[in-house]
């Protein structure tokens, strides 16, 4: 089955290619869940807006990938989240709590479904933030979720 992917997926590919998947992960997930549309002469015609727009927001090339990962490793992020008794949160950190922490620290602003956490953050500490800026650029830093 050939589609359109419209947003990211990891092993896959990003929003605007056109990749060959199978009938059932393409019809049963994808296309649901709004990850891709089914490919159609038209539908390529609307990969030029999708891939316009990607680039508008996308890190413009390695150079300026490797400003921002020199930039997000220097940087001191702290999250404060309701805790209880012994740290445990009510609830976990997600993603976009994360974005908007780097951007509160005076970070660079980034794609939240680019972040790699590890696991579900439910408690106090100290965790260690992935993201992939940028196909051969991965950057790191040390998220520390405290109490407040």
């Amino acid at each position: 089955m050939k589609i359109i992917l419209t947003q990211e997926v990891s092993g896959l590919g990003a929003p605007g290619d056109i990749v060959e998947v199978k009938s059932g992960y393409g019809r049963n997930y994808l296309l649901p869940q709004g990850f891709a549309i089914a490919w159609t002469k038209g539908a390529e015609k609307q990969v030029t807006v999708i891939k316009r727009a990607r680039g508008a927001r996308e890190i413009r090339d390695l150079d300026h990938a490797n400003e921002v990962k020199a930039q997000l490793e220097g940087l001191k992020v702290n999250l404060k989240v309701r805790a209880g008794d012994g740290g445990r949160l009510f609830g976990s950190v997600t993603p976009a709590e994360i974005v908007d922490a780097v951007k509160a620290a005076s970070g660079p602003v980034l794609d939240r479904r680019r972040l790699e956490v590890p696991g579900h953050i439910k408690s106090t500490g100290t965790y260690p933030v992935k993201i992939k800026l940028h196909p051969e650029v991965t950057a790191a830093f040390n998220l520390n979720v405290v109490q407040g």
